[in-house]
């Protein structure tokens, strides 16, 4: 899992393969795009981006791919006199609506008023669909010359159409100042729903600290793409993020510093919970991860007495790995664990806590096995559902634990198979393989920032995989989704942060949102490139992939 493996030899770049062009995928995704009732080509995306464009923006070109999409009929118009209608006893529908003005009223120039008044005339955000299909997350759009309107049976639904909703309209929405128009919409229907019920980004915050204004950043990036998952990298050999009451020292001593020896930082409950807050207020759960047995430098040089021999290492600013571990047959090493995963669950409403688990070189099997039974049994009794790193499954995963894979095509034929057998066995899968969706590996040689442990990560290898099919002998009913990890040794700030994570994340996010059928990438490139003004617009400054037709400047 580790970036930290940067340190390592670079391998010799792969020979990417090109995918053969699936010829019924691609038909079926510029079906689904309304490209054939736009009267446009496939290409065509590229070059109409521009908000004077005579004709809106097809109903299906937009990332992620929706699953079905009928075109036809006029296109809305939002103009000075549109309302944004919502349910009048919905509480979470008049939020996504105060939501959805703040993005529309600063370009149009429009007031948009939220009501709760009925009218049949707008952009109406209605709950309560009775189509099963649509699920949790899953919402319809309808868009006429009287109306645009976005139902769902539940919030996250209705959100994720509000989305869709940004995307069809012109790039320059996205920005803070007024626009030109026109504001419009195609006519027609889109019924969407997700193909995963997780689709994640993992942001690491230890070996690199982010402040909460960052953290933000990148959580209104990933709601964009309807991704639902935000997993938080607190704790490492090089750093300790999140105050814990019963240990003080693991912040205030343990997150004084950083990679290259800066000044690091932490989180404070107060600084914790309101991430927590924000990223529920875009539909997003927080999977909160503390590293163990290994990567717990800042930790063991906190405190002494969790050594094995009681003397308390120096702090850490390297990005070597695999040389710390705590003392497993220390009964204070429990007490720790307790206590942190205790307070640490106790300001995480979501369902899943991460353990790590990941590199544990310097613990031996045995007590590397012995201490993860223990830790798993520690998360269950504080009610949450155990995550680990795949090294997960060389242990006992306890019933209902999720592993999350990060090999790749290089990773043993052994490795592969224990975690395939966990799988069968009963143990849900995250997929993360890191020379696809590790978004901190470098795109070429001639990349400035990031790792290339796991090779070079050009756009179309990030993109261009089926994760119901990646891990030979794996059930696909195991596969729970798949997860975008971005590791922060050459990160410091968000320009960073985004300059490795676009253009890859969309990508990622629609192999976790799409049907199998529309993944395709010829069509999908298409479809990125027509991102490219949004990017731009919401100050983004994304990386200009040879592998994409972008528009020109």
């Amino acid at each position: 899992m580790n970036p930290s493996k940067g340190t390592r030899l670079v391998r010799l770049h792969r020979t990417q393969r090109t995918a053969l062009p699936r010829l019924l995928g691609s038909l079926l995704l510029v079906t689904a795009a309304g490209i054939s009732s736009a009267g446009a080509a496939p290409g065509a995306a590229a070059a109409s981006i521009g908000p004077a464009a005579a004709a809106p923006r097809p109903l299906g070109q937009i990332v992620p791919a929706p699953a079905e999409v009928k075109a036809g009929g006029s296109p809305y118009v939002i103009s000075a006199g549109t309302k944004i209608r919502v349910d009048h006893d919905s509480r979470e529908a008049r939020k996504i609506g105060d939501y959805l003005a703040g993005v529309l009223r600063p370009s149009t120039g429009y007031r948009l008023p939220v009501t709760g008044s009925g009218g049949s005339d707008g952009i109406r955000l209605r709950l309560g669909s009775h189509d099963s299909k649509l699920g949790a997350e899953g919402y319809t759009l309808k868009s006429g010359h009287g109306s645009v309107t976005i139902t769902a049976r539940g919030p996250a639904g209705l959100f994720h159409g509000v989305q869709t909703l940004r995307q069809l309209l012109p790039a320059d929405v996205e920005k803070k100042s007024r626009q030109a128009g026109p504001w419009r919409i195609a006519g027609g229907t889109v019924t969407d729903a997700p193909r995963y019920a997780y689709r994640g980004a993992m942001l690491d915050v230890s070996r690199h600290f982010f402040s909460v204004t960052e953290v933000k950043r990148y959580i209104d990036q990933l709601a964009l793409y309807k991704m639902n998952k935000f997993h938080l990298h607190l704790s490492d050999d090089q750093g300790w993020r999140i105050a814990i009451d019963s240990w003080p020292r693991l912040a205030t001593y343990g997150g004084q510093t950083e990679v290259g020896g800066g000044a690091g930082g932490y989180y404070t409950k107060s600084d914790y919970r309101e991430i927590v807050r924000y990223a529920a207020s875009r539909y997003l759960e927080v999977v909160p991860e503390i590293d163990l047995p290994g990567h717990t430098n800042a930790a063991l040089a906190s405190y002494a007495e969790l050594n094995c021999n009681g003397v308390a290492p120096p702090l850490y600013t390297g990005t070597n790995v695999g040389f710390s571990s705590l003392c497993v047959p220390k009964a204070i090493t429990y007490d720790f664990v307790n206590d942190v995963v205790r307070e640490l669950a106790a300001l995480t409403p979501g369902k899943y806590l991460h353990i790590g688990g990941d590199e544990a070189h310097s613990t031996s099997h045995d007590d590397y096995v012995a201490f993860m039974n223990k830790a798993q049994a520690v998360v269950g009794k504080y009610g949450k559902t155990v995550v680990g790193w795949h090294q997960l499954t060389g242990a006992t995963p306890v019933a209902g634990a999720v592993a999350q894979y990060w090999g790749y095509d290089e990773t043993g034929a052994a490795e592969r198979k224990q975690v395939a057998d966990a799988a069968k066995n009963g143990t849900k899968l995250v997929l993360s393989p890191a020379d696809r969706v590790y978004l901190d590996m470098k795109y070429n040689k001639d990349t400035a920032l990031g790792l290339a442990w796991a090779g070079y990560v050009e756009v179309q290898r990030s993109y261009d995989w089926n994760p119901g099919t990646y891990l030979e002998g794996a059930p696909a009913s195991s596969i729970l989704g798949v997860e975008a990890p971005i590791w922060s040794e050459t990160l410091t700030n968000s320009d960073e942060i985004e300059q490795m994570a676009f253009p890859r994340l969309p990508g990622v996010a629609e192999l976790g949102w799409s049907p199998a059928s529309t993944h395709d990438w010829d069509a999908y490139k298409v479809r990125l490139a027509a991102q490219g003004p949004r990017f731009s617009a919401l100050g983004i400054d994304y990386y200009r992939s040879a592998q994409v037709p972008w528009p020109a400047k």
